[in-house]
């Protein structure tokens, strides 16, 4: 990890936190899709493509957070035509002076979404699969918890070095 100091990390933990608070804005938008999927059959495909955008911007305010990460702990981005794929593997994975940020199993959940938000990207909303929305809004719950859990958990780490860093000071 780049030498920081305690009041980098601190502002780091600042950064973590707003994009954490963004996406528990965005989990309150995707129940109200959820529920408005349900009360109106009617208007589904239109709600379902509301949906797939706020999976993608769940995917993307993720990798947000593993991009702060990458670019504060870690040294950098990784490069290539596959750097997403590499930056959430990297982010299950410890480094040289830093824990995992992600289990495995959350790792892996994300990993649905992530290739979710380049299905988003790629085609027209009508050509949406509605069992593929259905099948991720299923696992959403499962993998925000998770992916929280594993960013607190962290977030707590940081703490802790940020308290030891101003210890030595």
């Amino acid at each position: 990890m780049p030498q920081k100091t305690a009041n980098e990390l601190r502002e780091i933990i600042t950064d973590i936190n707003n994009e954490l608070a963004r996406l528990t804005q965005l989990q309150g938008q995707i129940h109200q899709a959820q529920t408005e999927i349900t009360n109106n059959p009617a208007l589904s495909s239109l709600l379902y493509e509301s949906l797939a955008l706020k999976f993608h911007n769940f995917y993307t305010g993720c990798e947000r957070i593993f991009q702060i990460i990458a670019s504060e702990l870690n040294g950098g981005l990784p490069s290539s035509y596959d750097w997403h794929r590499r930056l959430l593997i990297r982010m299950a994975n410890p480094q040289a002076e830093r824990p995992a940020v992600l289990t495995t199993e959350t790792a892996k959940r994300l990993e649905e979404y992530l290739a979710f938000r380049h299905v988003v990207r790629n085609i027209y909303g009508f050509e949406l699969d509605p069992r593929r929305l259905d099948n991720l809004l299923a696992s959403y719950d499962q993998t925000w918890s998770a992916f929280e859990q594993d960013i607190r958990q962290f977030l707590d780490w940081l703490s802790q070095l940020t308290e030891h860093l101003k210890s030595l000071s």
